[in-house]
Order: C-alpha cells, then sequence, then structure tokens
C-alpha cells in the first residue's frame, strides 16, 4: 500500500533546518500522532494552540520524544507537555511571524482528530 503525503508549504518554512525529503515525513508523524492522540484543540490566543491528547504514558512518551525532534528543525515552536489532574496537554506556541504555521498545524489536527 502507498500513501500520498502532500507537503503544505504553510508547515514547513524557510526556518525550518529539517532535510527537504524528511519533511513529508514529519508531516505524517503529526498526522499519526493527531488522528491517534488528540481528543480536542482549542486557541487561546493567536500564538497558542492547546491539544488535548488521550492520557497515558505512551501517549506522554510519544508527543515528548515528535516534539523535540520537531524542536530541534523549527527553533521558532515552543511545545509543553502538561499532565495534570488525569489529562495530558500539548500547547504549540509560536512568535507572530510563524501564525500562519500554528493555523496549518491547527487544520491538520483537526482533520485528523476524532473530535
Amino acid at each position: 500500500m502507498t500513501q500520498d503525503i502532500t507537503l503544505d508549504q504553510g508547515w514547513a518554512p524557510s526556518a525550518c533546518t529539517l532535510p527537504t525529503a524528511e519533511q513529508p515525513l514529519r508531516v505524517a508523524e503529526f498526522d499519526a500522532l493527531f488522528a491517534d492522540a488528540v481528543q480536542g484543540l482549542t486557541r487561546p490566543e493567536s500564538t497558542r494552540l492547546r491539544l488535548d491528547l488521550v492520557f497515558g504514558p505512551g501517549s506522554a512518551a510519544r508527543t515528548a520524544e515528535l516534539t523535540a525532534r520537531e524542536n530541534g528543525c523549527c527553533s521558532f515552536f515552543t511545545f509543553t507537555l502538561t499532565i495534570a489532574d488525569g489529562g495530558l496537554t500539548l500547547d504549540v506556541s509560536v512568535p507572530p511571524e510563524h501564525v500562519d504555521v500554528l493555523d496549518t498545524l491547527q487544520a491538520r489536527a483537526g482533520a485528523a482528530a476524532t473530535l
């Protein structure tokens, strides 16, 4: 089985240092995380997105590992993973000049998640 992975250029701005050939694979990893773990999302601010994730050590570890790798190539992201009160949330923040990237991330998360 083959899968077409289309890279939305809003996702990977010129500030991204991930090799171009690897960018569609990273997008696919995020899409899979969104489909498997996102239970809700809100946009408290234009520069911040909050994802409510499936609670559990597997989701926390997977999210932490993926966001750490993403921060290595797109250092403008700030990822905050919070485990509290039986819940798991991921806050994603960007500076104002990268709001378009956050818009794309929100759209992909909303499309992939089972909300």
